[in-house]
């Protein structure tokens, strides 16, 4: 019998929030549509409870279009067809409706979206139970010791997946088998939107090298423009520097996982169960707000971000040591700040006690369009009896709002 490889499967499902509505309204299918936004008023013309016509007959000139959207919503995901016209995730809406004014704009049906993933996540696991959840639309699986995930390199095993979660739900999904979680995740984009790509080690220096340094989970914009500026483009380009220089130019952690990561090396499980990291709520507003003439506002918006996380924190039985804020400006630059107390909290006064004291140390001259409160360190309830609660805290009376 020949010996088992490695063999792990990131699964990511294609556009999927689009697909979820396209499913409600197939006559939207190769249009460009984009998902983002709150509900408005508009929205009544495609609710289902106040549409008396099936809503696949909905004619395509009921549907509100992006060139009508005015106010400060973000694109949550988009049609392949709309993302032709440069239009991306996490994009504001007023900027896309420049791109592509014509495209078919629907808001985000958060139930809905949750019911799909948990029902394609529950297709999975019935057939490859080692599965890690990694967010609403994605997961990896280890394909190692499952019937069929050896075969073709796991592909007839992706083809078994892909086909139950369509026939079950009417979505598709792209999948990367590889080596590992790393190089899964690189394969999973390489045929999308339906597609599936097999990566073994010794196709390192074909399929993956040529790829910008971009396209390794991790490398964010940061890190690569300074790559660039380096000389470095490619992956194949960053395997190529001796650890000692990526680690002079990158420090010791980040060094030594870039000289890992362009060799394809990667020894992450797959974690079927995992601890959040931290937990947070923040809000984009509707006008952009100045720290002094809108003092009483803002501090009431950042009083409820802190009692909405507290009550995230009581509901799901955490506690945390580290308060943080996010605040980003009209001019979209953010900035962050946090501090660590001595004693782990859930308590709302406490998180905005110490959230207030984050807000002292950035400028506040500028208007702000979003206000954010996390709570990180997380532990659970009752995990370690010797850690102490904090107090309640009482809010100082100059704290900035």
């Amino acid at each position: 019998m020949a010996e088992k490889i490695r063999r792990i499967a990131h699964l990511d499902m294609d556009a999927f929030y689009a697909s979820v509505e396209l499913l409600r309204y197939p006559q939207l299918k190769g249009l460009q549509v984009v998902i983002g936004g709150g509900r408005r008023a508009v929205d009544a013309v495609i609710d289902p409870e106040q549409q008396a016509r099936a809503l696949q007959r909905i004619p395509l000139d009921e549907f509100p279009r992006l060139k009508d959207y005015v106010g400060r919503g973000v694109i949550t995901t988009a049609t392949y067809a709309a993302r032709q016209f440069g239009i991306g995730s996490a994009m504001g809406l007023m900027k896309a409706a420049r791109l592509c004014p014509q495209a078919i704009l629907l808001p985000v049906d958060f139930p809905e979206i949750r019911r799909y993933s948990r029902a394609f996540k529950a297709i999975v696991t019935e057939i490859a139970p080692l599965m890690e959840d990694r967010g609403v639309d994605e997961v990896y699986i280890d394909f190692t010791d499952v019937p069929g995930g050896q075969r073709e390199g796991g592909r007839v095993l992706a083809r078994l997946i892909q086909k139950s979660i369509f026939d079950q739900t009417g979505l598709t999904c792209s999948v990367g088998v590889a080596p590992n979680k790393l190089l899964a995740k690189m394969a999973s984009e390489f045929n999308k939107p339906k597609g599936i790509s097999i990566v073994f080690e010794e196709d390192l220096q074909e399929k993956i090298w040529p790829l910008a340094c971009r396209k390794i989970n991790g490398i964010g914009p940061k890190a690569d423009d300074k790559l660039r500026r380096l000389g470095i483009n490619t992956i194949g380009e960053l395997a190529q520097q001796e650890l000692g220089w990526l680690i002079d130019h990158f420090g010791q952690k980040t060094g030594a996982w870039m000289h890992e990561a362009a060799h394809g090396r990667d020894n992450r499980p797959v974690v079927t169960e995992s601890e959040p990291v931290s937990i947070s709520r923040e809000t984009t507003f509707e006008r952009d707000l100045h720290a002094v003439r809108d003092k009483a506002e803002l501090g009431a918006i950042f009083t409820r971000l802190c009692e909405q996380v507290a009550d995230d924190l009581q509901r799901k039985g955490y506690v945390g040591k580290t308060i943080g804020i996010k605040l980003r400006y009209d001019d979209f630059k953010c900035v962050t700040r946090d501090l660590t107390l001595a004693a782990c909290t859930s308590d709302a006064q406490a998180i905005r006690h110490a959230a207030g004291l984050c807000l002292k140390r950035v400028p506040l001259h500028q208007r702000l369009r979003l206000l954010g409160v996390r709570v990180g360190s997380l532990s659970r309830i009752g995990a370690d009896e010797g850690a102490q609660q904090a107090e309640p805290a009482t809010v100082l009376s100059d704290q900035l709002f």
